[in-house]
Formats: structure tokens, sequence, C-alpha cells
């Protein structure tokens, strides 16, 4: 950018509420209420919301605006992450970050590296997938030991749905040959029958509820480092899929305060002890939308990479073995009812067929009871779904929120998972869009990176990071530039009740947008995952400049 550009960003507040800004010479895209893309020169302002857009020069028409040359940039509305996670975003930005480990050693190193420099009780790191392992078997609690002994570590799995543990943390959480697996969950053991360190879905408490607490100002600070990470990659509103108390009050605070770093949708954790109470506080919405706090995330099954995932048929790598239901049918249910009856929607994880038709079920059952049909409820993932239940999304008005990425880091482990029968409705989201499910776009984020190009990208072409496979995986199920950019702008929107206030920039709405190194639409296909973001706006301020 200019010199002159720059001091010109410098000066500028919107202190004053009158103040119009005009944002000129972009190379501006924007979707509409009648689902086309409408092309921009010119950005007009007003109180952080926008006043028009056009193709033509309005400096004449704006005659006292604060004027902005954009260089000819790409603009396009702010991404919304729709599945995500802030505050685990956060930790993972500020603890030990295995991700990427090729093997055992490699964790051992970044381990010892990280206990060398840091001090706390627990050390607690995230990111390992056994998948990418020569042998691709699970760790075990002797091979941390070879690294850390005198202090406890949980590392949890990159998908969040398992940790390995140290033998430490397992004397203090007084594991033995003889503890219960509770229902839900899973302890891998060793021949021995002792328990291996491996603790997937529900069994993951016997090890969490030793670990202390985060504090109102630990949880804040991860606010803020996922703050600046997101506004750095264009992602202007996140949807934070199961929040605890602790962060229900942070959020609330900040929110009085105006000092979220970007709006958030927050789903409360049906897990959360004090779930009842954050329901009786009624619907939380703040009047400038950083804010709102209107769903119940609930858990139905597990991850496909740790075989948690519920299936109809056995696995195809495990037989005898169908994945982990970590809700029954009538607890779903009645968690669906609660949610609804405070005026709540349910977004329901669900990855396996097996899961994806039993919240279905549930979501079916309690609407004719207690009605909610119109709550915009959701399936979170919706990865594995069975064609015979992918139209009940359509006559249920259950939204698929999806996240694009999963299908190009899961594409070799599922085929190992599951057979081809199996993968018939995986990742299915042109089928969805084909039926009128309106599909909301995330990344999952930290499971997956929260750059949202990278979900674009997989979303466009079903490809990784190496361009393969050579035409896409699963291609039929490929989407068009115009539908993903949907999918992270408006349907994302609408699946948080949110699409006449963000998603596009169209009159009346909030201007939140970002600038872009590369044309999106015109860039190679095999490109757009390498786009990089130079400015992120939210309502008419600068947030971010690279």
């Amino acid at each position: 950018m200019k010199k002159t550009f720059l001091a010109l960003l410098a000066s500028f507040s919107l202190s004053s509420t009158a103040q119009v800004t005009l944002i000129h010479n972009v190379n501006g895209y924007t979707p509409t209420k009648s689902q086309q893309i409408e092309r921009f020169s010119s950005l007009v302002i007003k109180d952080g919301k926008v006043v028009k857009t056009s193709s033509k020069d309005l400096s004449t028409q704006y005659p006292s605006a604060t004027k902005f040359d954009g260089e000819g940039k790409t603009l396009l509305p702010g991404l919304i992450d729709a599945h995500g996670h802030i505050i685990g975003l956060g930790n993972n930005l500020l603890t030990l970050d295995v991700r990427g480990s090729k093997t055992i050693a490699e964790v051992g190193k970044r381990l010892s590296h990280y206990a060398k420099a840091h001090e706390g009780e627990w050390i607690i790191g995230r990111g390992w997938d056994q998948t990418l392992w020569p042998g691709g078997q699970f760790p075990t609690a002797a091979d941390l030991d070879t690294y850390v002994k005198d202090k406890p570590v949980m590392l949890i799995r990159v998908d969040g749905h398992a940790i390995w543990v140290n033998s430490k943390a397992m004397a203090l959480a007084n594991i033995s040959k003889s503890t219960k697996t509770p229902e839900g969950g899973e302890i891998i053991t060793l021949n021995s029958g002792m328990p291996s360190g491996i603790f997937i879905d529900k069994a993951e408490d016997l090890i969490r509820t030793h670990v202390p607490a985060q504090s109102d100002a630990q949880v804040n600070k991860a606010l803020n480092k996922a703050g600046e990470h997101l506004l750095s990659l264009g992602i202007t509103s996140a949807h934070d899929a199961g929040i605890d108390h602790t962060t229900w009050q942070v959020y609330q605070t900040r929110a009085k305060e105006h000092s979220m770093p970007l709006r958030v949708y927050a789903m409360l954790s049906a897990s959360s002890p004090k779930l009842a109470e954050m329901l009786d506080a009624g619907v939380i919405k703040d009047t400038r939308d950083q804010l709102s706090i209107r769903s119940v995330k609930i858990y139905a099954d597990g991850a496909l990479g740790s075989r948690g995932a519920a299936l109809i048929r056995d696995y195809h790598d495990r037989k005898g073995h169908k994945g982990l239901m970590l809700e029954n049918q009538a607890t779903l249910e009645a968690l669906i009812t609660q949610a609804i009856r405070s005026g709540y929607s349910a977004h329901t994880h669900a990855i396996g067929d097996r899961a994806n038709r039993i919240v279905l079920d549930s979501y079916q059952h309690v609407f004719k009871k207690a009605g909610g049909r119109l709550l915009r409820n959701r399936i979170e993932h919706a990865q594995i779904v069975h064609l015979d239940d992918i139209p009940r999304f359509k006559t249920l008005d259950i939204i698929p929120s999806m996240q694009p990425v999963h299908a190009t880091s899961d594409m070799h482990m599922a085929e190992k998972r599951l057979d081809d029968k199996q993968l018939s409705g995986a990742y299915a989201w042109q089928t969805f869009l084909k039926q009128g499910s309106r599909v909301a776009a995330g990344s999952d984020f930290p499971v997956e990176l929260a750059n949202p190009f990278h979900g674009l990208h997989a979303a466009i072409t079903r490809q990784d990071h190496q361009d393969l496979p050579k035409d896409g995986w699963r291609p039929t199920e490929k989407l068009t530039r115009e539908q993903a950019l949907q999918a992270f702008t408006v349907d994302a929107a609408y699946a948080a009740f949110q699409e006449y206030k963000l998603g596009s920039l169209e009159q009346g709405k909030w201007a939140d947008f970002i600038l872009i190194d590369q044309d999106y639409f015109t860039v190679s296909e095999d490109k757009i995952d390498d786009i990089k973001v130079e400015q992120t706006w939210i309502a008419g301020e600068l947030k971010y400049q690279r």
C-alpha cells in the first residue's frame, strides 16, 4: 500500500458516527440475496454499515467522505467460519503444538523442548495424529515417559476426540487395570490389560477432571491470541462450537466492554454441568452483533480418525467395531428438547452414518412433541451420511454444517476406515446443495488450520495442497467458486440467524470485508489456497493489516 494510504489509515477513526467512508478503486465481489455474485468498484460506509456498492466512481456523489484507494485489490465480504473452537485455538497457539509430527520421536523432541521452557503443574499439548506415523498405531504412556516422567503430560489428538498421557498423569488420576471404561468412551489397553495411555471420547474425562480449570485471565489471553490469528486470515466472524461456563462469562464481559476481537456466535456445551443455568439466562445478543449465544452444542459420536465415529456397519479396518455413540437417543432427545424449550437451537455433532441417522431420528421425534423445527437446528460435520438420510436434512430443515478441509485431510484415512459403499454419502456438499440445503462451511479449527482459503480450495478442487488426487477426491461433490464463497459467507450467516446483518456487502449490513492479494474468481484453482489477506475490516474499521 502507498505511504499516503497508510498515513490516512493511521489517522482515521470512526469516532464521528456521521462520518462517511468511501472505499474506491477495488475489484469487489459480494454474494446477494438472489444468490448471485455482484461486482463493484466502490463501497460506501456510514456508521459501520454498508450504504451502497457501485461499479461507478462515487467521489463526486460523496465529496466529504473519507476516501481510501484500494489500489485495484480484490475485496470480498469478511469470511465466516461456521464451526471452530476459539479458546481451543488460542490455547493451541499458546501451548505445545505437535501438529504434523511424523513420528513419536518428533513429538518427544517438541515435548522435551517445551518442558524445559515452561513451568506449570501439567504439560498440555495438541495435534498428534497416529495415522501419519509408520505403522499408524496408537502410542503409549511409556513413549511419553521417555521424554517427561516427573510431570503429568496430556496431549490431545488433532481431532480432540482422544488424549495421550504419560504414566504420571495416569497415576494422578488413579488409573489402573481395574478402571472401568465409561459408556461412550474407550480405554486402549496393552496386552497386559493395563491402560496404554490412550483415552478416547468420554474416557478422556477420567484424566481431564484432574487438569486445573482455566482462569478468566487465561481464557481472555486465549481469546486475544485466537482473535489476532483469525483476523489475519480474513475471518471476521466465527461460530464457537461448544463453550463452557467460564468462556460464557468472559464473552459477555468482553461484549459489554466492546472488546471482542471478532464477531462470535457461540454454542453452549451440552456437557457443561451449568448448562441449565446458562439456558435460564436466555438468548444473549448485543446491539452491534459482536456476540450471539442462542444455540447448544450436543455431542452424538466421536471422530473417524480415532474410530469413534458411530457407523451402521463395521469399520473396514477393525471388524466387530462400529464406533462410539456418546449419548443414547433418549438423552439426545432430552438435550434437544431442553435447548428448544429455552428458545435455543440445537447443533449436534455427528460424523458417522449411524450417528447422523440417530440424530435425525431424534430431531424428528422432538419436533413432533416440542416443536422447534424453524430454529435452524444443525448437524455439525455430517461427514458420513447414508444416502437414504441425506434428503431428511431438507425435510427436517436441518442445516449441514460442514468443513471442506476435512475431506482432503481425511481422504486417505477414510478409505482405510470405510469401504466404498460407506463412502457413497461422504462429504457430500454438492448433493446437499442440489436438494436445496444450505451448507454452512467452516474449518473446525484447531482440528484443522483456520485458513479459510484452504477450505475454499478444498471445496472447489477436493485436492490436498499438493493438488492430489489429479481430478479431486470423489469429484462429483466439488463446489463452484460461487457456491464455496456463499458457504463461507451468507449461508454461514444464515445458520446463525444473521443473514440480514452479515455475510454480504448489501445495504444495511455491517461493513465487514477483506482485501486480498489475488483475485479469488480468476486465479487458477491450484493457487486459491495461497491467497493472502492484506487487510481485514469489521464494521468499517481496520482491524488487521499485513
